[in-house]
Protein backbone atom coordinates (compact mmCIF):
# COMPACT_ATOMS: atom_id res chain seq x y z
CA UNK A 1 0.00 0.00 0.00
CA UNK A 2 1.67 3.26 -1.20
CA UNK A 3 1.32 6.31 0.43
CA UNK A 4 2.49 9.81 1.32
CA UNK A 5 4.69 9.77 4.21
CA UNK A 6 6.18 12.77 6.14
CA UNK A 7 9.45 12.40 7.76
CA UNK A 8 10.33 14.86 10.30
CA UNK A 9 13.68 14.60 12.47
CA UNK A 10 16.98 17.14 13.12
CA UNK A 11 19.35 14.23 11.80
CA UNK A 12 19.57 15.09 7.96
CA UNK A 13 21.62 11.80 7.30
CA UNK A 14 18.80 9.50 9.67
CA UNK A 15 16.13 11.39 8.12
CA UNK A 16 17.81 11.12 4.69
CA UNK A 17 17.88 7.30 5.30
CA UNK A 18 14.37 6.95 6.27
CA UNK A 19 12.87 8.43 3.26
CA UNK A 20 15.40 6.36 0.90
CA UNK A 21 13.94 3.13 2.62
CA UNK A 22 10.61 4.77 1.82
CA UNK A 23 10.75 5.92 -1.83
CA UNK A 24 12.03 1.77 -1.98
CA UNK A 25 9.35 0.45 -0.78
CA UNK A 26 6.89 2.90 -2.76
CA UNK A 27 5.55 5.64 -1.26
CA UNK A 28 5.77 9.47 -1.73
CA UNK A 29 8.58 11.19 0.89
CA UNK A 30 8.52 14.48 2.31
CA UNK A 31 11.71 15.51 4.63
CA UNK A 32 11.33 18.43 7.28
CA UNK A 33 14.34 19.05 9.91
CA UNK A 34 11.79 21.09 12.42
CA UNK A 35 8.96 20.42 14.68
CA UNK A 36 7.25 23.80 13.33
CA UNK A 37 8.85 22.90 9.53
CA UNK A 38 6.23 19.65 10.23
CA UNK A 39 2.95 21.12 11.26
CA UNK A 40 3.56 23.15 8.38
CA UNK A 41 4.19 20.36 6.22
CA UNK A 42 1.01 18.07 7.98
CA UNK A 43 -1.42 21.16 7.30
CA UNK A 44 -0.09 22.18 3.96
CA UNK A 45 0.17 18.40 2.13
CA UNK A 46 -1.87 16.62 4.17
CA UNK A 47 0.41 13.62 4.68
CA UNK A 48 -0.74 9.66 5.14
CA UNK A 49 1.62 8.89 7.77
CA UNK A 50 4.09 10.72 9.86
CA UNK A 51 7.08 10.13 11.05
CA UNK A 52 7.61 12.07 13.67
CA UNK A 53 10.96 12.52 16.18
CA UNK A 54 10.67 13.70 19.56
CA UNK A 55 13.76 15.44 19.98
CA UNK A 56 13.47 18.45 17.59
CA UNK A 57 14.33 22.41 17.72
CA UNK A 58 11.84 25.07 17.80
CA UNK A 59 8.38 22.29 18.58
CA UNK A 60 9.42 19.10 19.66
CA UNK A 61 7.53 15.88 18.54
CA UNK A 62 5.38 15.57 21.11
CA UNK A 63 4.24 19.21 20.56
CA UNK A 64 3.42 18.87 17.54
CA UNK A 65 1.84 15.42 17.94
CA UNK A 66 -0.41 17.40 20.40
CA UNK A 67 -1.24 20.15 17.71
CA UNK A 68 -2.05 17.80 15.01
CA UNK A 69 -4.35 15.56 16.82
CA UNK A 70 -6.80 18.89 17.64
CA UNK A 71 -7.00 19.29 13.65
CA UNK A 72 -6.59 15.93 11.93
CA UNK A 73 -6.60 12.34 12.51
CA UNK A 74 -3.03 11.79 10.18
CA UNK A 75 -1.15 8.42 11.52
CA UNK A 76 1.67 9.24 13.82
CA UNK A 77 4.50 6.89 14.05
CA UNK A 78 6.76 8.24 16.87
CA UNK A 79 10.86 8.17 16.97
CA UNK A 80 12.41 8.49 20.32
CA UNK A 81 15.59 7.93 21.60
CA UNK A 82 14.19 7.53 25.54
CA UNK A 83 13.45 4.21 26.50
CA UNK A 84 11.75 4.95 29.88
CA UNK A 85 8.42 3.37 29.45
CA UNK A 86 6.74 6.68 31.01
CA UNK A 87 8.27 8.52 27.87
CA UNK A 88 7.36 6.08 25.62
CA UNK A 89 3.29 5.91 26.92
CA UNK A 90 3.00 9.85 26.80
CA UNK A 91 3.13 9.49 23.11
CA UNK A 92 0.76 7.14 22.73
CA UNK A 93 -1.56 9.38 25.16
CA UNK A 94 -0.93 12.04 23.09
CA UNK A 95 -2.35 10.17 20.04
CA UNK A 96 0.52 8.66 18.68
CA UNK A 97 -0.76 5.30 16.83
CA UNK A 98 2.74 3.87 17.51
CA UNK A 99 6.44 4.26 18.10
CA UNK A 100 10.04 2.73 17.27
CA UNK A 101 12.98 3.20 19.98
CA UNK A 102 16.37 4.69 18.77
CA UNK A 103 18.05 2.63 17.21
CA UNK A 104 15.94 0.18 14.85
CA UNK A 105 16.77 -1.56 11.57
CA UNK A 106 14.91 0.15 8.26
CA UNK A 107 13.15 -2.85 7.84
CA UNK A 108 11.17 -2.50 11.24
CA UNK A 109 9.92 1.02 10.52
CA UNK A 110 8.75 -0.15 6.99
CA UNK A 111 7.01 -3.21 8.54
CA UNK A 112 5.30 -1.17 10.93
CA UNK A 113 4.14 1.48 8.45
CA UNK A 114 2.93 -1.19 6.55
CA UNK A 115 0.71 -2.70 9.50
CA UNK A 116 -0.20 1.29 10.46
CA UNK A 117 -1.28 1.68 6.78
CA UNK A 118 -3.14 -1.52 6.75
CA UNK A 119 -5.44 -0.88 9.75
CA UNK A 120 -6.21 2.52 9.10
CA UNK A 121 -9.98 3.12 8.57
CA UNK A 122 -11.13 3.56 4.79
CA UNK A 123 -13.21 6.79 3.78
CA UNK A 124 -17.17 5.43 3.99
CA UNK A 125 -20.33 7.19 2.98
CA UNK A 126 -21.50 9.37 6.20
CA UNK A 127 -24.73 8.43 7.75
CA UNK A 128 -24.65 4.95 7.23
CA UNK A 129 -26.38 2.48 9.90
CA UNK A 130 -24.91 -0.34 8.04
CA UNK A 131 -22.12 -2.03 10.78
CA UNK A 132 -23.30 0.02 13.64
CA UNK A 133 -22.99 -1.52 17.21
CA UNK A 134 -24.65 -0.88 20.33
CA UNK A 135 -24.04 -2.13 23.50
CA UNK A 136 -25.25 -0.45 26.37
CA UNK A 137 -24.33 3.00 26.93
CA UNK A 138 -22.36 2.75 23.77
CA UNK A 139 -22.63 2.92 20.09
CA UNK A 140 -19.45 2.11 18.15
CA UNK A 141 -19.90 2.86 13.75
CA UNK A 142 -16.61 0.67 12.82
CA UNK A 143 -17.67 2.56 8.98
CA UNK A 144 -17.93 5.91 10.28
CA UNK A 145 -15.08 5.50 12.81
CA UNK A 146 -16.95 7.13 16.17
CA UNK A 147 -18.34 6.23 19.18
CA UNK A 148 -21.13 7.92 21.31
CA UNK A 149 -22.26 7.61 24.58
CA UNK A 150 -25.88 7.94 25.48
CA UNK A 151 -26.44 9.67 21.74
CA UNK A 152 -23.22 12.06 22.68
CA UNK A 153 -20.64 11.38 20.08
CA UNK A 154 -16.67 11.27 22.00
CA UNK A 155 -13.73 11.44 21.00
CA UNK A 156 -11.37 8.78 20.51
CA UNK A 157 -7.78 7.81 19.24
CA UNK A 158 -7.18 5.07 16.96
CA UNK A 159 -5.58 3.03 19.31
CA UNK A 160 -8.93 3.36 21.75
CA UNK A 161 -11.30 3.32 19.06
CA UNK A 162 -9.68 -0.44 17.64
CA UNK A 163 -10.12 -1.52 21.20
CA UNK A 164 -13.52 -0.37 21.44
CA UNK A 165 -14.48 -2.02 17.88
CA UNK A 166 -12.85 -5.36 18.51
CA UNK A 167 -14.41 -5.74 21.28
CA UNK A 168 -17.87 -4.17 20.35
CA UNK A 169 -17.58 -7.16 17.88
CA UNK A 170 -17.67 -10.13 21.00
CA UNK A 171 -19.49 -8.30 23.68
CA UNK A 172 -18.96 -9.90 27.20
CA UNK A 173 -16.02 -11.93 26.45
CA UNK A 174 -12.66 -11.62 27.86
CA UNK A 175 -9.55 -9.92 25.56
CA UNK A 176 -6.13 -10.68 26.70
CA UNK A 177 -4.22 -7.43 26.67
CA UNK A 178 -1.61 -9.01 24.07
CA UNK A 179 -4.70 -9.77 21.55
CA UNK A 180 -6.16 -6.33 21.74
CA UNK A 181 -2.54 -5.14 21.20
CA UNK A 182 -2.43 -7.01 18.28
CA UNK A 183 -6.18 -5.37 17.25
CA UNK A 184 -4.80 -1.95 18.29
CA UNK A 185 -1.17 -2.29 16.60
CA UNK A 186 -0.89 -5.41 15.12
CA UNK A 187 2.58 -5.92 16.75
CA UNK A 188 3.49 -9.68 18.74
CA UNK A 189 3.06 -10.03 22.58
CA UNK A 190 6.84 -8.87 22.63
CA UNK A 191 5.32 -5.23 22.52
CA UNK A 192 4.85 -3.41 26.12
CA UNK A 193 1.20 -4.94 27.08
CA UNK A 194 1.14 -1.69 29.42
CA UNK A 195 -0.34 0.51 26.36
CA UNK A 196 -3.32 -0.92 26.63
CA UNK A 197 -3.64 0.04 30.41
CA UNK A 198 -3.43 3.54 29.39
CA UNK A 199 -5.55 2.86 25.81
CA UNK A 200 -8.13 1.79 28.86
CA UNK A 201 -7.52 4.21 31.47
CA UNK A 202 -8.08 6.69 29.12
CA UNK A 203 -11.47 4.92 27.23
CA UNK A 204 -13.08 4.98 31.04
CA UNK A 205 -12.40 8.79 31.27
CA UNK A 206 -14.68 9.39 28.23
CA UNK A 207 -17.42 6.35 28.20
CA UNK A 208 -17.63 5.35 32.23
CA UNK A 209 -20.04 7.68 34.40
CA UNK A 210 -17.41 6.91 37.04
CA UNK A 211 -14.03 5.67 35.95
CA UNK A 212 -13.15 4.46 38.99
CA UNK A 213 -16.07 2.25 38.89
CA UNK A 214 -16.86 0.93 35.74
CA UNK A 215 -19.48 -0.09 34.29
CA UNK A 216 -18.85 -1.57 31.08
CA UNK A 217 -15.41 -1.69 30.27
CA UNK A 218 -14.55 -3.85 32.68
CA UNK A 219 -11.07 -5.51 34.52
CA UNK A 220 -11.23 -9.51 34.36
CA UNK A 221 -8.06 -9.92 37.17
CA UNK A 222 -5.45 -12.38 35.86
CA UNK A 223 -6.72 -12.39 32.05
CA UNK A 224 -7.62 -8.72 30.92
CA UNK A 225 -10.81 -6.85 29.90
CA UNK A 226 -14.18 -6.84 28.39
CA UNK A 227 -17.02 -5.00 27.29
CA UNK A 228 -20.30 -5.72 28.81
CA UNK A 229 -23.35 -5.78 27.32
CA UNK A 230 -25.64 -4.28 30.23
CA UNK A 231 -24.43 -2.19 32.97
CA UNK A 232 -24.23 -4.91 36.25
Amino acid sequence: MCAMVLVADDDLRHAEGIRRYLVADGHETIVVHDGRAALDAARRDRPDLLILDVMMPGLNGLQVCRTLRQESDVLVLMLTARRTESDLLLGLELGADDYLTKPFSPRELVARIRTLLRRAPRSAPQHTARGLRRVGRLSIDPVGHHVTVNGERVECTRGEFAILAAMSEQPDRVFTRAQLLHHTRGLDRSSTERTIDVHVMNLRRKIEVDPRRPEQLLTVHGVGYKLAVCPP
